[in-house]
């Protein structure tokens, strides 16, 4: 495999705890972000991406909640995460250190239109939380490898090369690109509830008026809601708000006023939420 240089946290606190990470973005991929870390403490929150997450354990172990069980992924394997999945993840033992890629889903669809010589009428589905494929696994470390590497040692040619390799051998060998994902979300007022509070991210939500949306008691729509979407009403809130605060940070927008048009208490609270859900501070995110 090919051998992996130390990275410079971007989190003093990370790295005192034995935690080092470093994120960065890949324009021409249409945005692709890619994160190297080695985390021996830091456990992330449930959340979900409008992307996917493609990780390949290098070391140690990762245990990570999704689709309703636990999962654990070793050296050799590869963790898979479709864009919309709840997910956390967090050290099995002493520590893990992967590398992740987290591409669009208009570039998967692209890629897996490639592949299937048709077009398509959505991304692909991946439908093992964790795959044993040693081969694609050393290939993701490679591609991720390459794709840090400075301008000087590389080409786009080659990253080009190694990335629409690797996917497409990731979507010809373990996609579904017949078959629908299992669909979680069925009760109409629940339905009316989350597309409120997509649309009202900055505002505040009270849970009586949301049950009564839904058409509910206020117990039995917590039940419910965290039923159908993995989440309870706040946390889901909070996950929408992250997910937006990832784009306006992709954006360049500065963390305050990223803080501010999602909803967030103030930028320390930003910090926290999204450390807690990418890794990575607000300002490394939109640095990369």
């Amino acid at each position: 495999m090919t051998e992996m240089t130390p990275e410079v946290s971007f989190e003093p606190a990370l790295k005192a705890a034995g935690d080092v990470t470093h994120f960065w973005r890949v324009p021409r991929y249409r945005g692709l972000g890619c994160l190297r870390a080695t985390f021996r403490r830091h456990a992330y929150a449930r959340h979900t991406h409008d992307t996917y997450a493609i990780a390949v354990i290098l070391a140690g172990c990762e245990t990570f909640f999704h689709r309703g069980e636990q999962h654990y992924a070793g050296p050799g394997s590869m963790a898979v995460v479709c864009p919309d999945e709840i997910h956390d993840g967090e050290p099995y033992g002493r520590g893990f250190v992967y590398r992740t890629c987290y591409p669009s889903q208009e570039l998967m669809q692209e890629i897996a239109e490639d592949v299937a010589g048709r077009p398509l009428s959505r991304p692909p589905w991946f439908s093992r939380s964790v795959i044993p494929d040693p081969e694609l696994a050393i290939k993701l470390a490679q591609l991720l490898h390459c794709l840090h590497q400075d301008p000087s040692r590389t080409s786009e040619l080659e990253q080009d090369t190694r990335l629409i390799s690797f996917l497409t051998q990731l979507i010809a060998r373990w996609a579904d690109l017949e078959g629908l994902p299992p669909v979680r979300y069925g009760s109409q007022g629940i339905m009316r509830v989350r597309e409120y509070l997509d649309a009202h991210l900055a505002e505040e939500a009270d849970l009586a008026d949301l049950a009564t949306m839904a058409g509910l008691s206020r117990s039995h729509f917590i039940r419910a809601f965290a039923k159908e979407t993995g989440l309870t009403p706040h946390a889901y809130l909070i996950d929408r708000r992250f997910r937006a605060a990832s784009r306006l940070l992709g954006q360049d927008r500065a963390p305050g006023d990223v803080a501010a048009a999602c909803g967030f208490f103030d930028q320390s609270h930003l910090n926290r939420i999204f450390k807690a859900r990418m890794g990575v501070t607000p300002g490394a995110y939109r640095v990369a």
